[in-house]
């Protein structure tokens, strides 16, 4: 893998993660990991915006934040980036919930997105980022 290389996820490639209501992470599968080319121990109680890409518009996490903060699930398209420097495309659904500790997070589970889905996301951020530029 390496610097500006996409990862390609395969089609049974399963990315899960918990992070409590601020973002840290609490918790990573393995499907991430390896995806992201972190160990558990490097993702565990970091901001999970540690795997955010430069090219993701500010929109999309305004949206999601908002979304999940009024209790709801949130869907969409987030290209992260690798350890090193690669990228990786996920269909994302993030939704709150009650850890059995008591304490309150988002649990996020991503899959492969279709070619056709990211280049149509690839679309609209590209323009979301535009009218960022311009402001």
């Amino acid at each position: 893998m390496g610097a500006g290389q996409e990862i390609v996820l395969d089609e049974y490639a399963f990315l899960v993660s918990e992070t409590d209501e601020k973002g840290i992470i609490r918790f990573a599968n393995d499907d991430f990991c390896k995806i992201a080319e972190y160990s558990l121990e490097e993702l565990v109680g970091n901001p999970h915006n540690m795997v955010r890409h430069k090219e993701m518009p500010r929109k999309a996490f305004k949206s999601l934040w908002e979304t999940v903060q009024r209790g709801e699930t949130w869907t969409g398209y987030v290209k992260n980036a690798t350890k090193t420097g690669g990228y990786y495309w996920v269909f994302a659904t993030v939704y709150p919930f009650e850890s059995c500790d008591g304490s309150k997070g988002y649990l996020s589970c991503r899959r492969k997105p279709s070619n056709e889905e990211i280049s149509s996301a690839e679309k609209l951020y590209s323009k979301w980022l535009e009218e960022e530029r311009r402001v």
